[in-house]
Formats: C-alpha cells, sequence, structure tokens
C-alpha cells in the first residue's frame, strides 16, 4: 500500500505537467513515477501486491514520507541548480526543446 501515496502524486503531478510544461515539474514527475514504480516492483516482489496488511495505516504513513523524501530531492536538485550555473544552464536549455 505504500506506493499508492507516490502513485497519486505521480498521476497529479503529470496533469500539472501537461498544462504547464516546466523543466523542473517534468523532473518532479519523473520522480514520483519512480517512486511509485519502485513501489509496486517491491510489492510483486513480494507477492503483496493488491494485499491491504493489517496495518495499513503504517503502509500509508511510508508512503507519505517516501513522497516527502521525493519532494526533498527534488528541491535540492532545483537549488543545485540556481548554484551551479552549467547545471541551471542545461536545464533551462532543455525547457526550450
Amino acid at each position: 500500500m505504500c506506493y499508492t501515496v507516490p502513485t497519486a502524486a505521480a498521476i497529479v503531478t503529470t496533469f500539472m505537467w501537461r498544462s504547464k510544461k516546466t523543466v523542473p515539474l517534468f523532473w518532479l514527475m519523473l520522480m514520483f513515477c519512480g517512486g511509485a514504480l519502485f513501489g509496486v516492483i517491491d510489492h510483486l516482489w513480494n507477492g503483496e501486491l493488491f494485499l491491504i496488511s493489517k496495518d495499513w495505516l503504517k503502509d500509508l504513513s511510508l508512503g507519505v514520507v517516501i513522497t516527502g523524501v521525493i519532494l526533498g530531492a527534488w528541491g535540492i536538485v532545483l537549488s543545485l541548480a540556481k548554484k551551479n550555473l552549467a547545471l541551471g544552464a542545461y536545464l533551462v536549455s532543455l525547457e526550450g526543446k
């Protein structure tokens, strides 16, 4: 169940990106999709994709933590891009393509 929160965030950011088409939002969308995919693969690997555990609130809380970590990592990437002129220029050059 921990994959549901990053999956929901990936869906929301996908719709946001379709309307705005900015590079930072694109990277956030990709990061959320990666987090959701990781969660699904982990649950498939363990044979519990559609099973609801006894402690589903703990699983959802883990999904919130995963989503928060993804947001934090995205913020770090954006701040590094602002400080590193080469990385920032690269990201801006991608926006025009």
